[in-house]
Order: C-alpha cells, then sequence, then structure tokens
C-alpha cells in the first residue's frame, strides 16, 4: 500500500508521516506534498492508494486537489484532515465526493490514536470516518427547516457570482418564477430583510444580503467561491 500526504505544514506534515507509519506499518511507501497542486501530480505519476489531505493549502486547497485527483481516480479513498467544521467546507467536500469513493473528515483537533483508528477504518477497512462535530453539520445542513436545500444552495452560489434571474433559468433549466421562487425560500431561511419599515424603498439589496449572511454564517467561503467561478466558466464554455 502506498499513501500519500498533502499538507503544506513541514510540522504538520512529519505529525502525519509519524502517525501512517505507525498505524500502517505494512505501508510500502509514504509520498509526501507540500501543497494541493503537488498532491495532484503524485497522484497522477505515481501509483497512490490513499491520500491525507490538509483541506486548507495555498494556491491550490484540499478540496480542488481532491476533486482533480476523483476526475482520474474515482475510487481513491482520501482521508481529510482540517481545522475546520464549517459548513462550506463540509458542504464543498460532500458535493465533490463520488459514489464509490471511500473518504473520511477529522478535525486536527482529534487525538493521534483518533487519527490513528480514520486511517485504519479508511484505508484498510474501506469505511467512511466522519468526525462527531463535522457530522452534526452535516445533518444540520441536510434538516429542511435549519439547512439550505441543494437547489436553495445552487442560486446562493448563482447569485454569488453575479448571475441573473434568466441566466439562472438558462444554467438550470428552469423557469425565471421558479428561480424567482427558490430566491424567496433562500431569503427566508437566511433571515435577509426584505422591508423597511419606515420608507417605501427597500433597506438591502436581497441578493448582496444574502451572500454577506452566507459568508457570516460560514455557509459560504473563498473556496467555495473559487469552485463556484470554476463551474461558471464550463457552463459557458
Amino acid at each position: 500500500m502506498n499513501i500519500l500526504i498533502a499538507e503544506d505544514d513541514p510540522l504538520h506534515r512529519s505529525f502525519l508521516l509519524e502517525t501512517v507509519r505507525r498505524y500502517l506499518p505494512d505501508c510500502d511507501h509514504v509520498y509526501e506534498a507540500d501543497g494541493g497542486q503537488a498532491a495532484v501530480d503524485i497522484a497522477r505519476t505515481h501509483d497512490v492508494d490513499g491520500v491525507v489531505m490538509d483541506v486548507q493549502m495555498p494556491e491550490v486547497s484540499g478540496i480542488t486537489a481532491a476533486s482533480r485527483i476523483w476526475e482520474k481516480h474515482a475510487d481513491m479513498r482520501i482521508l481529510f484532515w482540517s481545522n475546520y467544521s464549517d459548513e462550506a467546507y463540509v458542504r464543498g467536500i460532500s458535493r465533490i465526493v463520488p459514489r464509490q469513493a471511500v473518504y473520511g473528515y477529522v478535525l486536527k483537533t482529534a487525538s493521534a490514536q483518533r487519527l490513528g483508528h480514520a486511517i485504519i477504518g479508511i484505508f484498510v477497512e474501506d469505511q467512511c470516518i466522519v468526525d462527531r462535530e463535522v457530522r452534526g453539520v452535516q445533518e444540520r445542513a441536510l434538516d429542511v427547516h435549519q439547512g439550505l436545500s441543494n437547489t436553495e444552495f445552487e442560486v446562493l452560489l448563482d447569485i454569488a457570482v453575479g448571475l441573473t434571474d434568466k441566466s439562472i433559468s438558462q444554467r438550470r433549466g428552469i423557469s425565471t418564477r421558479s428561480v424567482q421562487g427558490r430566491l424567496k425560500q433562500l431569503y427566508q431561511k437566511l433571515g435577509v430583510e426584505q422591508a423597511n419599515p419606515n420608507e417605501d424603498t427597500p433597506l438591502f439589496n436581497s441578493r448582496t444580503r444574502a451572500v454577506a449572511i452566507a459568508f457570516y454564517r460560514g455557509l459560504l467561503n473563498d473556496e467555495e467561491l473559487s469552485l463556484a467561478e470554476t463551474s461558471l466558466e464550463k457552463w459557458r464554455e
């Protein structure tokens, strides 16, 4: 078995190497990458069976790197290792995981033992391992009352990249009335105020306000917006 470690911090990378060696003593080789693009290159040019991936790395993030790896190797087992459990990261990973892939999400605050058990579970036993805190975020995201549905999240991304109602209609293959309905549901869930009690004109631009609230609540981040831009460019082509 060959394992790839992708982590930009040398101390964290050394810790991961030690942990992988301890819990996978029969591992033949451990490759090391100091960034997302290096991880993609190694996965494409070497025989890699699994990846331990830091989520937030400069230039090419762990989520983007995983997405590119899964494009070529849909069955690659990837363990995400992160400081963050924000919904933007959790949902971002959930959106790119292939159906046949085994993956995990462990926070860096977890003990070395917890990380080791996740390594064994994913790379040896083919089990999906997700920290309890992260699982809680996943459950809230899927809750019809608390979280955004996939269609509501799609329309949030669409307005975040600046699409008009007509453009969203064309992109998603729905009527403009359906777009407006989804926007209304989105505004309600985000608590966007659309009326000014003291004036006839609206207090906010609803689109801008929705995106601002989404960033504040951790529903969106730079990584998610970058992926949305990439997806938008593919659609425009």
